[in-house]
């Protein structure tokens, strides 16, 4: 276990609690979460997740700058579902970028578990961005990285980010709950504001 593993698991809860209270303040969290964790990653070769959190450090910038310009009265972002075909879009490219990146991986670098640490992978670059987007189902797609990632950091002896994913794991699904809760009183508030 080390420092930035512990500073990345505290950031990491913060980022996650903000996330789901809609907060535009998660970002700063997730900055300086994933700068720690992704030297831990490293180390832990699991190359696929520590070059994601690269990804994540300029996502994250980008969703902070998109998530500041469109607040409700409360400080918080409205959110909303994708189409059918969006979502079958997304899983194709998902699925298609994830075994491609595990395969190169496994042929190219001393990568440990490089198929699962590729799914993570894949499946996280689609959950942030639907997360920018904000889009409902990246929280489902949350639910199963965090899955994934327990059995994955348990396996490479990492118990704090383990243990991060989690209480990742159990936000995810109060996340999708209240997102859910609230795009359905912002189509309520809309459909009362057409009525009056």
């Amino acid at each position: 276990m080390s420092p930035l593993e512990l500073v990345g698991t505290v950031f990491g809860f913060i980022n996650i609690y903000l996330l789901v209270r809609r907060s535009v303040w998660n970002f700063p969290a997730a900055l300086a979460m994933v700068s720690c964790v992704g030297f831990v990653l490293f180390e832990a070769r699991l190359y696929a997740e520590a070059g994601l959190q690269v990804f994540f450090f300029i996502v994250n910038l980008w969703g902070w700058w998109l998530w500041s310009r469109v607040k409700d009265a409360g400080d918080q972002v409205p959110v909303g579902w994708m189409s059918w075909p969006a979502r079958f879009a997304w899983l194709g490219v998902t699925a298609i970028a994830s075994i491609a990146l595990g395969l190169a991986l496994h042929r190219w670098t001393d990568a440990a578990l490089p198929m699962a640490d590729s799914a993570v992978a894949g499946m996280s670059v689609t959950a942030q961005l639907l997360l920018s987007f904000r889009r409902i189902e990246n929280w489902f797609l949350w639910i199963a990285i965090d899955l994934v990632s327990i059995g994955l950091y348990v396996m490479r002896d990492l118990p704090l980010l383990a243990l991060l994913y989690v209480a990742f794991l159990a936000m995810s699904v109060l996340g999708q709950s209240e997102w859910t809760r609230a795009y359905r009183r912002d189509c309520q508030m809309r459909r009362e504001e057409v009525a009056v």
